[in-house]
């Protein structure tokens, strides 16, 4: 490409910047505009306000993790346990609770589906699955404290969940 060339692509991408780009979707057009100002605090107030997403703390709870043992058996709601899916059992949260569960330790976070009954030794709170328990980085102690939130999306009573 002759030096020419690339100097009249450069200018012409520089003219571009600061300009607003409106991208479309499948009919749903998004506009971004570069350099914007901060928003303010009732922006921001809104924002949160109108979010579609809640988070419930639940509080801190024991988690273990269980895995090739139980990998391909049915679980208590009735799908098939597949251990690299990102699910857990509890005593007694409904099917399909979504939870967000960060590692205290390290604060990494995963979400999971709530999709069995257990975990069955005193003092446990939440089983994960292997792939959970991977993403928090807890594979090696095997039991670790997390911090649990519920995952409400509002306008949704029961999440749906498909059963194989």
């Amino acid at each position: 490409m002759s030096k020419l060339l690339k100097l009249f692509l450069s200018a012409l991408l520089i003219a571009f910047v600061g300009f607003t780009i409106v991208q479309s979707d499948n009919d749903v057009k998004r506009e971004v505009e570069y350099n914007q100002d901060p928003i303010t605090a009732d922006e921001e107030t809104n924002l949160v306000n109108t979010t579609m997403v809640d988070f419930i703390a639940k509080g801190e709870m024991k988690a273990s993790w269980y895995g090739p043992k139980f990998h391909g058996k049915s679980t208590a709601n009735g799908e098939i346990y597949d251990q690299m899916a990102f699910t857990a059992a509890h005593k007694s949260l409904k099917f399909g609770t979504l939870l967000r569960l960060t590692n205290l330790k390290n604060g990494k976070s995963v979400v999971v589906r709530i999709n069995d009954r257990g975990p069955y030794i005193h003092g446990r709170d939440l089983d994960l699955s292997k792939a959970a328990a991977e993403s928090l980085e807890m594979m090696n102690p095997g039991v670790i404290k997390i911090k649990v939130e519920e995952i409400k999306i509002k306008g949704l009573n029961n999440p749906v969940v498909a059963v194989n």
